[in-house]
């Protein structure tokens, strides 16, 4: 099952990244353009982060399933995995899809939504995402996916897509099928709060999942896509071994740049499975 997956990366991985940036940037478009969600940067032992702007909050609720809405602080929502199963309450600013079932996406949006971001090319192929909703930005990261024959591989069938308001900066892993490089991390930056499917089947296996999370290294971890309790519980087993861990009674979740756990907790927030 396994699609082309690259082995676990090493202790080494930010030699790794910077090697991987020189790769994919020339110098010249590193001087240009900003860095979105800019990596940690090790000091003394400590971790130093941009300095945290008012803006850098965002409410992040927990809609069931694959499906989150955000909430900037200047009022734009985008709704994740938007499908016809999970209901998101209007307005909608945004809303991001995937295809590898139908409770990732939906062919019939609502024609109120103005801007309809699919994390796969019809016509097959790359798709690139970058779009400016008011104090948000959403961008996508591509992914494979498994086939269902034996060996298969669907490139670049899957989005996680990013979501940064300030300097916070919140990413989707989409129906995530195996872990990733150090190219895929450039791409993707630091990332706060990490939305992953917990699954453990239909997407990429529970230790592998454990891999991509401690890769990434986010201050949140956000489960979904789990099937019911059973499947939650056996993989916050295996994330307490490793991670904090703290369930919530809401499914609102007021995330505030300042206020982020310094170690990765895994926040688990009631919803439909």
């Amino acid at each position: 099952m396994a699609l082309n997956a690259p082995a676990k990366l090493p202790c080494l991985r930010l030699l790794l990244f910077g090697l991987a940036m020189l790769v994919l940037r020339p110098v010249e478009a590193r001087a240009a353009e900003p860095e979105a969600c800019p990596r940690m940067v090790a000091h003394q032992g400590a971790k130093l982060w941009r300095a945290s702007a008012t803006q850098d909050r965002a409410t992040v609720t927990f809609k069931g399933h694959a499906t989150f809405l955000i909430e900037t602080s200047k009022g734009i929502r985008a709704a994740t995995d938007y499908n016809d199963h999970v209901h998101v309450p209007f307005p909608l600013d945004a809303v991001t899809m995937n295809k590898a079932h139908s409770t990732h996406f939906t062919n019939r949006p609502d024609p109120r939504i103005p801007h309809v971001l699919r994390g796969w090319n019809p016509a097959g192929g790359e798709v690139e995402h970058d779009l400016r909703v008011g104090d948000l930005r959403i961008r996508n990261v591509q992914t494979n996916l498994r086939g269902w024959g034996l060996n298969e591989t669907e490139y670049f069938g899957n989005s996680i897509f990013v979501f940064e308001t300030g300097t916070l900066c919140i990413a989707h892993l989409g129906h995530l099928h195996h872990e990733l490089t150090p190219q895929h991390l450039v791409k993707l930056g630091q990332i706060d709060v990490l939305m992953v499917p917990v699954d453990g089947g239909y997407t990429l296996d529970m230790e592998g999942m454990m891999g991509v999370i401690e890769t990434i290294s986010p201050r949140v971890v956000l489960p979904m896509h789990f099937f019911g309790s059973y499947t939650l519980e056996r993989f916050l087993a295996l994330a307490a071994k490793r991670f904090d861990i703290e369930r919530r009674s809401s499914p609102q979740f007021l995330v505030n740049k300042d206020e982020l756990p310094g170690k990765t907790r895994v926040v688990v927030l009631p919803g439909r499975h």
